[in-house]
Parts: structure tokens; sequence; C-alpha cells
């Protein structure tokens, strides 16, 4: 079995930096550098990131409003549409190359994120495929006809199967933000694990940095495959 990738806390940084360091690992990955391969872990500043097939229409908030709310908006090379990022939610960069089914890999990674929302007490995240990402029944598991609500969304650009981008889990994302854009284009609603929490009457979750530590072996273990 192969050894499990390292991993790498970024801590807060703007979404441009976190994806210049992808970038540079990506460079040594398609340069033959298979030692390069890790996940790295984040927080970004607030910004609206718009996929190759976003509609603009779905940034709700005006100019005005976003620079207000310290909000930046960016074009990306990841597919899908509209969403946001910022303090308060792990980003999950897999910074290696996919073996296999893009499908399967992200069922993978969607897979180790709901174990890390079970931890916390949240229970009963399942991967959806269309539309992609992580979803929660707002009834609990066991209400199978609940409104489903994103706790996790997903977008990757692959160059000779090398990845860019991955996905955002929502950890305690101020749910204001989201009324500033149409997320992924979709009307469903976005939670968090601290929304579910509360919800349950739960502790809430720890600050980011802390999640992400409990995340990390999960997720470098599983995506050893992809060494």
């Amino acid at each position: 079995m192969s050894a499990a990738l390292p991993w790498r806390w970024l801590g807060r940084v703007a979404h441009d930096d976190g994806i210049a360091i992808q970038e540079a690992v990506r460079a040594r990955l398609l340069a033959g550098d298979t030692g390069a391969a890790c996940v790295l872990l984040c927080e970004h500043e607030p910004v609206i990131t718009l996929g190759r097939n976003a509609d603009r229409e779905n940034v709700l908030a005006d100019p005005v409003a976003l620079e207000r709310a310290g909000v930046t908006v960016v074009q990306t090379k990841r597919g899908g549409d509209v969403t946001y990022h910022g303090p308060g939610q792990l980003m999950v960069y897999p910074a290696l190359r996919v073996r296999g089914s893009v499908a399967d890999f992200l069922a993978l990674i969607a897979a180790q994120l709901a174990e890390v929302a079970a931890r916390y007490g949240v229970v009963g995240a399942y991967w959806q495929r269309q539309p992609a990402g992580l979803w929660l029944r707002q009834g609990g598991d066991a209400d199978r006809d609940g409104p489903a609500a994103k706790l996790a969304a997903c977008g990757l650009h692959l160059r000779r199967r090398a990845v860019l981008h991955g996905f955002a889990l929502n950890v305690a994302t101020p749910a204001a933000q989201w009324a500033l854009i149409r997320p992924c284009g979709l009307t469903a609603p976005v939670t968090s694990l601290a929304a579910e929490c509360e919800r349950a009457g739960l502790p809430p979750p720890p600050p980011v940095a802390e999640v992400a530590e409990r995340a990390a072996p999960l997720l470098c273990h599983a995506l050893s495959v992809c060494r």
C-alpha cells in the first residue's frame, strides 16, 4: 500500500495566492516529480469565484455592495458556476494526479469530508454528482424526502490529469455571505457544520485550522492511491 500523502496547512491566504501554490505543485508533477503530490488545506480571504461556465447573473450583489463587504470577484479555470470562499470555510486542494475515474476521485474526497462532519455529530452527508457536492438532508438522514442543503462544493481543472482547485467544506461560513450570490446557480440552501451543530443542539465545530488537522489524515490516507 502506498504511504499516505503529505499535507500542508497554508493558513488564511488570498485565493490567487492559493492557486499559485497549486500551480507550482502541478508544474512539478507535470515535469515528472511524483514526490510533489500533496494535499493543501487553507482558508481564503472573502472572494466570489466564477467557473468556466459561470453565469454572471448569479452574482446578486452589485459592485458597491461587494466592495463594502470586502469581497473580490475572480475568474477561475475550474468547472461549474459561481461560488463563495472565505473565513470559516475549509479549502481542500488535492495537488496530485488523478488515477482512474474523475467521478470516483470526487466521490472519494466527499466521503472523507462526510466522515469529518460525522465526527462533529453532523451525520448523513452524502455525495451527489449532479448537482455536484456534499449534501445533507435538512430533516436528518432518515428524512429522505426532506430538502437538501449543500455542505461542501467542488470544482476541478485537470491538465494531463493533474488537479487544480478542489473542495470547499463549510465549517462556519457566515450565512449572510451566500446572499451575495446564487450558489452554483441553484436555489437549494447552503449549510455549514456550525449551523447543523446548532440545529441539533451540539457543540460548535472548532476553528477551521483544527478541522483541517482532523481532515488531513483521512484525506491523505484515502488519496495515497494517487501518488
